[in-house]
């Protein structure tokens, strides 16, 4: 079982990408918004397909480990997301899978910080 699934339930999206590029936002037709047609999504809102998601950032840390051939799926590691932080908690086998799962993270567009506060080494 891969990061996607294990934490979010689904399987890679045949278009996700790890950074995709953003679609537009349709302006409410109600807002005084003159300048423009569309407004952009936060990177740390972008979801697997360029769509606006909540959780958009630990998707693609997510995918991100997914794609990585040095990182298997370690089923007691969690990433979730605060803000542009990206948090990863539980428990990895050794300090270097960590250092490595930090650097991936940080590659993720819309990452600002990786905390690591909450992971242990078992």
């Amino acid at each position: 079982m891969g990061w996607l699934q294990r934490l979010f339930g689904m399987e890679k999206p045949e278009n996700a990408e790890v950074n995709p590029t953003p679609q537009a936002i349709a302006q409410d037709p109600s807002t005084s918004v003159a300048s423009t047609d569309s407004q952009s999504i936060p990177p740390e809102r972008l979801g697997l397909s360029g769509e606006y998601d909540q959780s958009g950032l630990a998707k693609r840390v997510a995918l991100a480990f997914d794609e990585d051939p040095d990182l298997d799926d370690v089923d007691t590691l969690w990433v979730a997301q605060t803000g542009s932080t990206v948090v990863l908690k539980g428990e990895v086998p050794s300090q270097e899978i960590l250092n490595k799962m930090t650097s991936v993270a940080s590659s993720v567009t819309g990452a600002t910080d990786v905390n690591t506060d909450q992971a242990t080494i078992g």
